[in-house]
């Protein structure tokens, strides 16, 4: 079993800054990918960023040039710093990690808003 608890949402105003990070515990040995989904009511959930085994990244257009992925060296510990952020970035955002090729697991989600 794996356990994600994320943490660093909270509230901050157009243009600001948030860190969000993500401590993976249990069975984690194998990580492929750890990332990052925020997801709107009525809305499906969204990938933002991921970064794998290799430290390879990958960000979802609306993330580009904003926000950063990173992950500590022991792969346990996933964060995503969020700068010039805006109101359409507003949502619950869940840690995500793949063990091997097909085993999923996501966070409890940590709410973003973004309003003045």
């Amino acid at each position: 079993q794996v356990h994600l608890v994320e943490s660093g949402g909270g509230e901050v105003q157009p243009g600001g800054s948030l860190r969000l990070s993500c401590a993976a515990s249990g069975s984690i040995s194998g990580i492929a990918v750890m990332g990052w989904y925020r997801q709107v009511p009525g809305k499906q959930r969204e990938l933002i960023a991921t970064t794998n085994s290799g430290a390879k990244t990958d960000y979802a257009d609306s993330a580009k040039g904003r926000f950063a992925i990173s992950a500590d060296n022991a792969k346990t510990t996933v964060y995503l710093q969020m700068n010039s952020l805006k109101a359409s970035d507003t949502a619950v955002y869940y840690c995500y990690v793949r063990i091997g090729h097909d085993q999923n697991y996501w966070g409890q989600g940590t709410r973003v808003t973004v309003s003045s």
